[in-house]
């Protein structure tokens, strides 16, 4: 037996959570080169696991839970192993691709953000999208651009715009769990239980200018990664068109969600245009 069996587990701890708890980004990365795949996988387990003590282990100190797997994290990187499988794949990944500490904390603070805080003002909604979803693009965006920080600095707006549009959808798709299982609400100055058609058209336009400058940057992003973003990116706009058709009380009532088979087409067609390099 030899230390690259364990380092190949914990890679395949960190893609089954990516396919159990995520089948839109799952399919994403399976349209990634081969060789960034895994280091993707191992970002989206770690954040996974994180968000995951502070939406959903109520009966346990997520405080004390996430302060440890802060720790646990900082050690991971330092001694570049852990007998954590999903801190040991991420760890490699921040050592091999250079991923800034101050990413990694921002992220970590955020999801901190959640313990303390139900409702939001503007500097910290926006200190909240930047840390748990911005800085996760500018991850993978070391992934993308190893070793050319050039191109990574060109490219950062645009991936911070698309982390920035995926996870105020989300906020959207998840508004009543979050309301009724969390009491959180993320928008600045939205009374959930006075959601508005003004409120929403409000939220909505936000999110498009995000998606149009995201956009701009997936269409130069380098081969091994455009086509797998780009079907993010379409599936993502076809749920936001989704819950952009419905009401504000349907928003609050139902998880607007796009069921597998439309993934499917979505996917067939993104690839069919980027056959014909229409992307």
């Amino acid at each position: 037996m030899s230390f690259s069996l364990f380092t190949q587990t914990c890679h395949s701890c960190s893609e089954l959570i990516t396919k159990n708890y995520s089948t839109s980004f799952s399919l994403g990365i399976l349209m990634f080169a081969k060789q960034v795949r895994q280091p993707i996988y191992s970002i989206y387990g770690f954040v996974r696991f994180a968000d995951e003590i502070v939406d959903t282990f109520h009966d346990y100190n997520k405080e004390y839970l996430l302060n440890n797997f802060r720790i646990q994290t900082y050690e991971a990187i330092e001694n570049k192993i852990s007998l954590n499988p999903v801190l040991h794949a991420f760890q490699e990944v921040v050592n091999e691709y250079n991923i800034s500490m101050d990413l990694i904390d921002a992220f970590l603070d955020s999801m901190a953000m959640d313990l303390d805080y139900n409702n939001y003002h503007d500097a910290l909604y926006h200190q909240y999208i930047y840390g748990s979803a911005e800085v996760v693009g500018l991850m993978c965006l070391k992934v993308f651009y190893k070793d050319n920080e050039e191109k990574y600095e060109e490219q950062k707006t645009f991936a911070s715009a698309l982390g920035a549009a995926f996870q105020k959808v989300n906020f959207l798709r998840d508004m009543k769990s979050d309301f009724d299982e969390r009491g959180r609400v993320y928008f600045p100055g939205v009374d959930y239980q006075n959601f508005t058609a003004a409120d929403k058209e409000s939220i909505e336009n936000d999110i498009e200018n995000d998606f149009d400058m995201a956009l701009k940057g997936i269409l130069n992003l380098p081969t091994s990664a455009r086509f797998g973003v780009y079907v993010a990116y379409v599936y993502y706009r076809k749920l936001f068109n989704k819950i952009k058709s419905v009401t504000p009380i349907a928003v609050k009532k139902e998880r607007i969600r796009v069921n597998d088979t439309h993934k499917a087409y979505l996917l067939l067609s993104s690839a069919v245009k980027n056959q014909l390099n229409l992307i």
